[in-house]
């Protein structure tokens, strides 16, 4: 920890042959425990046993399901698993190949054939959840009822049964089913190829647009100023291709929630949430509510220690006066966030730690490689891989820490099995925003004077600004763009307009907006692949801090209960998963208890001296 700090606050400047040095030696993946190679017969087996399988299956159950009793049902739910599991492997090696080389043309050719290729196997499978959201409620528990080992996946008819209400016609939904390959996943495919193949040119260097952003926290302001420039001209040149992909995915889901009967554009995502609207609401109010004591207050201490009248968009996540941004080593950042982990519990430490010794994280930038961090769970006989794109910055130290924590939180989840083992977008960010805040505090402790403490007080402060504020403010982006595309197709100035629309209420007065700085939407991957997933990370961010004040708080057994809520995946509600700690997330002043924290942050970032 202590040499962590040194990182923190040497004042050494690196050299390009000294930065290079210290990145070096950065992880590949192994996928091999998926597959040893693409041409391996293991995946041709695969799917042909995919193949007879799910036709098998089809022929089995179709319109049988309602005949079944409570062993019959049994062995079609594990059937029905197996075949996820199977299915759900070869799309992981699939997609995870493609992820580390997105412009690889072969890498590209191989996923979307086994997307084609799966999509017309699975067709069969259709049924399934057709005729599980028929059959009669009071049988249905009478099966329950009787098998113990059918109940356990009781959730999943839970969760299925709630898509009655929206359910289409056999012919729609195997309709809808095939399309798919040249709809929403053509799109998103096309979104990825164009943002990895950007090119950027800064300080006559060209780069991509991971290496790009991340010279918006350079300790050179001009840089950082050149950066967002060169951001907003490329984004400019390209805005055409991403307002059509924005259009069309927008207009299709408007097309399919009509059809189905969705009564907002977010209420799909909140049934695969199992979160009530009205609590996702709440929670949006009150972070709304809370920008003035927590992004207007943080970023006009950040103007007046910058020393500037207004703030610009290139400023926002700008170092601090004194802060030093030298490099951590992966050696350092390994060994910061595994001992953080095993304060907290050895078992979960150990869990990490297998992730280094076994390669299943992907560490290092490279050309085409997808930008951003992951933790992808595969399958449950498999494991998870880590995907980072580390430049050693102390803040990809914490995102370490983060992508750990799903990790983590998806090996314990994998004893549910493939149907329950998976957690809704709500309850994902739970472990990965838990191992951020332990690795903080630890480095936190560790910091033995104000400078120290300033600077990563401030640094935790704007993440937790990033993950709250920043997302909930990206949701009410996504709720005006849905919103305005039911009315008609969208320009690029009516989807710029939509965008500066809420930055100035979510950031603040302190800030002034560079004239490109509309177009600052289109990078942003989560509008494309998963509309409305935003709100989870603030979801997830509120509920780790009121978790995180109950552990402070000594809440007994805190640690076990904290594992067996991870243990449990996606099998409760988070009603359920937050009642041993006594919590509730459906209460208005459980999301405050979070945003005080951050709040409370602040207030002892003022108490120090100034810069």
């Amino acid at each position: 920890m202590a040499v962590f700090l040194k990182c923190l606050t040497n004042d050494l400047l690196l050299n390009k042959a000294e930065q290079s040095g210290a990145l070096a030696g950065l992880p590949d993946w192994d996928l091999s425990d998926l597959y040893s190679s693409p041409e391996c017969t293991e995946i041709t087996n695969d799917v042909n046993w995919l193949k007879t399988e799910c036709k098998s299956f089809a022929a089995d159950y179709e319109t049988n399901l309602s005949t079944l009793d409570d062993k019959g049902m049994l062995n079609c739910i594990t059937r029905y698993e197996t075949i996820e599991q199977v299915s759900g492997r070869i799309m992981s090696y699939a997609g995870l190949r493609h992820y580390q080389e997105t412009t690889n043309e072969t890498r590209s050719k191989f996923l979307i054939d086994k997307q084609d290729s799966l999509t017309n196997i699975t067709s069969h499978l259709i049924f399934f959840s057709l005729e599980i959201n028929k059959l009669d409620e009071v049988k249905l528990n009478r099966l329950f009822n009787t098998n113990k080992k059918l109940n356990r996946y009781k959730p999943i008819f839970d969760r299925l049964r709630t898509m009655r209400p929206h359910q289409l016609s056999e012919q729609l939904e195997h309709y809808i089913h095939d399309l798919s390959t040249v709809g929403s996943s053509s799109w998103n495919r096309l979104f990825d190829e164009t943002i990895s193949g950007l090119e950027f040119k800064v300080s006559n260097e060209t780069m991509g647009i991971e290496s790009t952003l991340n010279l918006l926290t350079d300790t050179d302001r001009e840089k950082r100023k050149s950066a967002s420039l060169e951001l907003a001209k490329v984004f400019k040149k390209n805005i055409k291709i991403f307002t059509r992909i924005h259009n069309t995915l927008a207009k299709e889901k408007s097309i399919q929630d009509k059809w189905r009967k969705m009564p907002t554009p977010q209420y799909g995502r909140h049934l695969s949430n199992h979160v009530e609207p009205e609590v996702v609401q709440a929670l949006r109010d009150a972070v709304v509510n809370a920008y003035p004591k927590i992004s207007h207050r943080y970023y006009e201490i950040k103007r007046k220690w910058l020393k500037l009248e207004k703030l610009q968009v290139w400023d926002r996540n700008a170092p601090l006066p004194q802060e030093d941004s030298p490099l951590v080593t992966w050696p350092v950042a390994k060994s910061t966030v595994l001992d953080a982990y095993a304060d907290f519990s050895p078992e979960i430490s150990d869990i990490a730690k297998v992730f280094f010794e076994k390669n299943w994280i992907d560490a290092a930038v490279k050309p085409g490689k997808a930008p951003g961090a992951f933790a992808h769970p595969t399958v449950t006989n498999v494991h998870p891989y880590v995907m980072l794109n580390y430049l050693g910055k102390p803040r990809d130290v914490m995102t370490l820490a983060h992508e750990l924590g799903h990790g983590v939180h998806q090996v314990l989840a994998a004893s549910q099995g493939e149907l329950l083992s998976s957690t809704p977008l709500t309850l994902a960010e739970t472990a990965s925003v838990f191992g951020e805040m332990l690795t903080f505090k630890k480095v936190l402790k560790s910091a033995t004077s104000k400078k120290q403490k300033r600077i990563l007080l401030a640094g935790k402060i704007e993440d937790q600004i990033n993950t709250v504020v920043r997302q909930i403010a990206f949701y009410d982006f996504e709720c005006k763009l849905h919103e305005a595309r039911s009315k008609g197709e969208l320009s690029s100035d009516d989807i710029n307009k939509l965008w500066m629309s809420i930055q100035g209420s979510s950031l603040g007065p302190a800030f002034e907006f560079m004239e490109g700085y509309e177009t600052f939407w289109a990078y942003i991957p989560h509008f494309v692949h998963s509309p409305f997933y935003v709100y989870a990370y603030a979801f997830g961010d509120g509920l780790v801090n009121a978790l995180y004040s109950a552990y402070e708080a000594g809440c007994p057994d805190f640690k076990q209960k904290y594992i067996d809520m991870l243990k449990a995946g996606g099998s409760q509600h988070h009603t359920e998963l937050l009642k041993p700690f006594g919590l509730d997330a459906s209460d208005p002043k459980f999301w405050e208890l979070g945003l005080n924290l951050i709040s409370n942050m602040i207030d002892e970032l003022e108490s120090l001296d100034d810069l």
